[in-house]
Parts: structure tokens; sequence; C-alpha cells
């Protein structure tokens, strides 16, 4: 007896915007071309382009993917280079200031996290020798220019690219998330087939068994479907609304419920541009800077516990000079946690309908191309076994859970007590995960497996997604926000030969910040010569 055919036939994505499009796109190379997709998105509403900041696999999970080279897409979405998130004056009070402020100890207010490969010696990451030097008072330069080559790359606006298009080193970007949909969904509709229809939904329809069947639109037409992709944002017109399931809000762990953003023009000739976006510590919260070309985005997260819409906005006009009289400005209010389930009977959420943290880490792309990444991965038939649904809800829960402890750090361990938001912060319980992590890195061990081939790490996108934040990663982040281990990792002291063997490492990531300094062109000059074309 031939068994029955149970293959999706057709998925409908609610919702255009950077997840749709990302979603259609992916989906539409996965699949191969067996499966109709549909994108219902209601008419655009007009936004400020105030600047969207990526992580390094973007372009290998989603681009390389389709088939569609760097140079390509960056030139059509105004694309500019991201080598790092800079803190400033995260540890000393004082007004937001767009540059750092001077420590009391004498040095700048800022610290890098870079996208660069943390060094590895005799199986112990480097992050663990340079701290044993500065415990023993054989150094105290940072731990980001010690360690990496890109600080002082990134001090002198350098591009991570020679004008050859060979690359120095891990990267990410920043564009115009507006000119990235439009140019995923003219990829998705002309090369893929993808149907886009501008309508807008008014009543899902649902089985006995809570399955979504169809959705109907305002201008009548019934869209039916196997499967539903929820990438209506926050509302999660299908996911909470229509199927009830519960967001669970964690602002116990993350006070920031509020943004005010704007793109501010910019001199790039005088002033170059710079290759990392900006994290700026202000009274209630934090401001991103995100350059492009020509200008930068720029928004202040705050938490309206401690400040109103009127004094953020002040605030923020202070920080670049802004005039608020004739300065449009996009005011947001988001949501803080996830689904207690990205995926429900028939229904996937990605992008804002499915979690949302402050994007203090740029995560919010990275979140969305993990998730179309595990559906595809676990792409069902009807019958949408249990086993897929469970496995990708999981998948979902840990990136999600594990980046929300490691910002939720940011802010407990900034030394800042200067207003009321940050001295609530260390009143706010550290969850189970991250408090065992600091209880390693205070004892002086690495808090992952360290990374030694680097080709193999970031040709695995299931190894960067369970292990994304990686020794770097926390190191970068708590050794410039003041916090150190207690004393240098134990098995050290009976390793003197690796000890002594790792101290060329310090001296070859030195010369290698000047080799990268004298050669590499200006992130002006390699990007005016790149939109250029």
């Amino acid at each position: 007896m031939p068994e029955t055919d149970n293959r999706i036939r057709k998925v409908v994505i609610l919702g255009g915007g950077t997840a749709g499009w990302m979603t259609a796109s992916y989906l539409g190379k996965a699949l191969q071309g067996t499966v109709d997709i549909q994108v219902l998105e209601a008419p655009a509403i007009p936004r400020i382009g105030v600047g969207e900041a990526t992580v390094p696999n973007l372009h290998r999970v989603l681009f390389d993917y389709l088939g569609i080279p760097e140079e390509e897409w960056m030139r059509e979405c105004n694309a500019s280079f991201k080598m790092a998130v800079k803190f400033v004056n995260w540890r000393t009070p004082g007004r937001g200031e767009p540059d750092s402020r001077t420590r009391p100890d004498g040095k700048p207010d800022h610290f890098y996290h870079p996208f660069g490969i943390l060094p590895d010696h005799d199986n112990t990451p480097l992050s663990h020798y340079w701290f044993k030097n500065k415990y023993e008072g054989v150094t105290d330069k940072a731990f980001d220019y010690s360690c990496f080559r890109e600080p002082p790359v990134m001090d002198a606006k350098k591009s991570p690219k020679w004008m050859n298009g060979e690359s120095s080193t891990r990267y990410a970007w920043h564009f115009d998330a507006a000119l990235v949909a439009d140019f995923l969904r003219r990829f998705a509709t002309d090369k893929q087939g993808v149907e886009h229809i501008q309508d807008e939904m008014v009543r899902a329809e649902q089985d006995e068994r809570g399955y979504v069947t169809a959705l109907h639109t305002k201008s009548g037409r019934v869209l039916d479907a196997d499967l539903f992709v929820d990438c209506s944002g926050f509302r999660g017109l299908l996911i909470n609304k229509a199927l009830g399931e519960p967001f669970i809000d964690m602002s116990d762990h993350l006070m920031c419920d509020r943004a005010v953003a704007t793109a501010v023009p910019h001199d790039d000739d005088a002033n170059g541009i710079e290759p990392y976006t900006s994290a700026i510590a202000m009274s209630s919260g934090w401001a991103w800077k995100i350059p492009m070309l020509g200008r930068f985005g720029s928004g202040y997260v705050y938490s309206s516990r401690f400040t109103t819409q009127e004094e953020a906005t002040r605030e923020f006009c202070e920080l670049w000079n802004l005039d608020p009289e004739t300065t449009k400005f996009n005011h947001v209010r988001f949501r803080v946690g996830r689904n207690r389930r990205a995926w429900v009977n028939n229904v996937v959420s990605i992008g804002l309908a499915s979690c949302f943290l402050e994007p203090l880490e740029s995560t919010g792309i990275y979140f969305i191309t993990a998730a179309i990444h595990q559906l595809a991965k676990h792409f069902p038939d009807r019958t949408f076994p249990q086993a897929l649904v469970d496995s990708f809800n999981e998948e979902i829960e840990v990136m999600f859970d594990d980046t929300r402890d490691f910002i939720q750090a940011h802010f407990y361990y900034a030394p800042r007590d200067d207003s009321e938001f940050w001295r609530a912060q260390k009143t706010l319980k550290l969850p189970e995960n991250i408090q065992r992590k600091i209880a390693a890195y205070k004892a002086g061990l690495p808090i992952n497996s360290p990374i030694t081939d680097e080709s193999t790490y970031y040709g695995n996108f299931e190894a960067e997604f369970r292990n994304f934040w990686t020794n770097g990663s926390y190191y970068c982040v708590f050794a410039g926000l003041g916090l150190e281990p207690d004393a240098p990792l134990p098995a050290l002291a009976h390793k003197p030969e690796s000890v002594a063997g790792a101290q060329p490492l310090f001296t070859k990531v030195a010369q290698e910040q000047r080799h990268l300094l004298d050669t590499l062109p200006s992130a002006h000059d390699y990007l005016r010569r790149l939109h250029a074309k």
C-alpha cells in the first residue's frame, strides 16, 4: 500500500520586513523549489533609517548561502563594516558623551568587544596568561589591546579589508534594514518565485485542534497553507493572538523597555567612518551609534521606570547636539523576553514575534538567522512530529537565555552607580547559568572550551549557535568593566614552560597590530570605492 504523501506543500509568512524576507529567501533556497511560499505584508509604513548592526556569521549563513556576493548586497543596502562593539563610559559617572571620559586611573573609559579570535596556547586562552601577567605586575596594558589585533586598527578607523578585497580579520556589518528587506524581497520574488501579497490580515482561521488553516485579509482574500511563519513583529498576531502562546516577560533581568532613535548626518570626509558600533552609557540606559555612509544611526535605549520619554529625548539630543524641534524621531516601545515556545502547532514565530533583547550585542539579526537555519533543519511534514517541534524550541530557548544572561551581566557588573538606573541593576538576580560562568571566571578557569581551530569553528554554524559567546567575549566585557579573576589559573603555577611559551604571542599580537595599521586603508576610502561602483 503506498504511503500517504504528507509533504508540506505551501508556507505562508505573515509579515515582511527584515525577518519576513530573510525567512522567505532562506526557505526558498533550503526547500529547493518544492514548496509554494507566500509573504503577506501590510502596506509599508515609512521608517527612519537608523541603521542595524549584525554579527559576523550573517554573510556566510544567509547571503553566501543564497549565492549573493558580499559587495553586491553591501552596495544595495548602504552597508559599512563592524569589527566590534565599543563600550563607552560604562565605568565612570557622568552624562552620556560620544567619546571616552577619563577614569580615575587616568585611562580612557572604553573597551572593545572585537570579533577577532582570541589566541590560545597549550589549550589555554591567552586571556589567562594576560591576567597572570597583570596580577604579577608584568603588564598594565588593557586586555583587548593586549590579546587582539583589532583595537588599534579601529582607533585609527581602518577598514577590515585591504583594497584588493582580502580580509584581515572577522567582521560584521552595519546597514539600513529597510534596504535589506527590499533587496531580499526582490531576490525572493524575482529569482525564487515567492509570491508577495500586499494586504492586511484581519482573521486567522483555525481547525478543531487549534492549527491555523488560513489567513483572511482585509481585501477578502483567503490564504490557506500547511505551515505558517509569524513575522508580524511585537504584535505576534498568530503565535500570541491567535494561538494564545504566552510571552515570558524578562524585565526582571533587563530593565530597558523604550528607545528614541534617529539618523544623524555625518561628514565622512572630515571625520572618517568608524568600523565599529558604539554603545554609550547614559543616565537611564545606553545609546547606540551605527556608522554608515553620510550618516550614522543612533538611538537611546532606556528604562521607563527611571526616565520619561521627554527626558530621554532631551538627553539624547544633548548627546549629539540635535534640535528637538526639527529632528524626526522614532519612539519605540518594546517587550523584552521570549515566547514560552517559538513553535506551536503549525505556527513558527521568527524575529520580534518570537523574542527580543535590547540590541546591546547586536543580536536581532542573529536571532533571525539562527531561527531560519533551525527551521530548515527541523522542517516538518503535515504530521508535525513533536520531536522536531520540541528540538527547535529547545534550540531557540538555549540561544535566547544564554544571550539574555550575557547582556544582563554587562549592566550588573558595570561599576557605575551614579543614577537610580545603574544602582537598580545591582539589585536584580543573575540567573544560575551566568552565575556558574562568573564563578569559573573568578576562579581563573576558561568559561568555554578554547577555540583552537578558527576555520573549523567559524565554518560550523551549529558550533557557533551553541557556543556563540566565546571566552574572548566574556573576557572582553568582564575585564573591560573591571571585573577580574580572584587569582591566576592555579594550574599555570605548575606550567612554567607554558607560561614562558605564551609570552611571544603578546609580541606577535603587537607586531600584527603595527602591520595592519601600516597596510590597511581607511574604512572611509574602502567604502567610498565600494559604493562608487
